[in-house]
């Protein structure tokens, strides 16, 4: 009894092929959970598509994109680690000695200080964008060239935020960061048309970053299904689960599902709501929890169940119809950058 991914592996990967092919030098994102399909899975796509280049999020996740999945060699081309190096991290320096690992920088004393223990390592260099994460400012920038010395900078990387229009603070983080060395120019977040007018503005190759539009752009390609272990039936008042609540006088059948915390299942970030629309339903769903009716992400008949409780590590508890029954499979929405499926189907 699992919490299972069901994809529809035609669409999913003509989805993958038709990004590829319109964004040339895509630079394939697999970093945390794979996108709900874990590391190794999205290695052997981007190995299936002939892709030369990957990037993952911490130098941890290097050796997942290297291991084998269901009998096919892990990723053979070079990996980019996004998050920027910083010391005393052993294996972000142990990844410095592979030939086909690219180490992120964002500080100048960073840029000298590998330079200094890994000469000939490969490296790209991050600007600092209106996101205020990483990155170096402009006035940093020929400092950082300098104290490269005999580190290979592979390019610049742009990272900028989802929303909004940065085409012109792209372009002049470009064109700051070519005045001090010329080298590729990798971005992220750029819409089709501005990525296409910022590839005419410069005469170095440009290589977008993609994550989630790659993987997970193909919609109707993907089900959570999580099948139905138990059902009691309860009486109006009695107590259930681990903090005893009580039945409600509508609440009939307790239904024990697959899936839980350790799957991801619930797991929620702070709210991202930006319409009215979006912020009156968050405070609708506070309002529910506030009165013990938290809404679940299972679903029977088209209708969202509630929770009996919070959910537990592997399972949770949940009211549902009386046409419900042990061994049904539950349709389950999942957030997939946290999603950590029991199993993976390619249909």
């Amino acid at each position: 009894m699992s919490l299972v991914l069901h994809v529809d592996a035609g669409p999913w990967r003509a989805h993958q092929d038709l990004v590829v092919s319109g964004h040339e030098g895509i630079v394939p994102v697999a970093k945390g959970n794979g996108y709900g399909f874990g590391l190794g899975r999205l290695a052997a796509e981007a190995t299936r598509m002939g892709l030369d280049l990957m990037a993952v999020g911490t130098a941890e996740e290097v050796p997942a994109l290297r291991a084998a999945v269901a009998g096919q060699p892990g990723f053979q081309g070079d990996v980019v680690v996004l998050t920027p190096w910083r010391p005393d991290d052993p294996v972000a320096d142990q990844v410095l000695h592979d030939p086909q690992v690219i180490t992120t920088l964002s500080r100048v004393a960073d840029v000298a200080a590998v330079a200094r223990a890994h000469p000939g390592a490969r490296v790209i260099l991050e600007v600092l964008t209106s996101m205020s994460r990483y990155g170096m400012r402009p006035d940093e920038f020929a400092e950082a060239v300098t104290a490269a010395g005999p580190l290979e900078i592979v390019g610049w990387t742009i990272h900028l935020p989802m929303i909004g229009e940065h085409l012109g603070e792209a372009t002049d983080l470009a064109t700051a960061a070519l005045a001090a060395h010329r080298a590729p120019l990798w971005v992220s977040h750029l819409s089709a048309g501005d990525l296409d007018r910022f590839r005419r503005t410069f005469d170095v190759p440009v290589r977008p970053r993609i994550g989630t539009e790659l993987w997970l752009g193909a919609h109707g390609a993907m089900r959570y299904l999580a099948s139905v272990q138990d059902v009691h039936e309860v009486t109006a008042g009695q107590r259930v689960g681990y903090w005893q609540r009580r039945a409600g006088r509508r609440h009939h059948h307790l239904a024990v599902v697959s899936g839980g915390t350790a799957n991801g299942v619930a797991m929620q970030a702070p709210t991202a709501a930006a319409t009215l629309r979006q912020v009156v339903q968050t405070l609708a769903n506070g309002a529910m929890e506030a009165g013990r009716l938290a809404l679940s992400p299972y679903s029977a008949g088209g209708h969202k169940l509630f929770f009996a409780e919070p959910p537990h590590m592997q399972a949770s508890l949940l009211w549902v119809p009386s046409s419900v029954h042990v061994g049904d499979e539950l349709e389950v929405t999942m957030r997939a950058t946290t999603a950590t499926p029991d199993k993976l189907i390619l249909d």
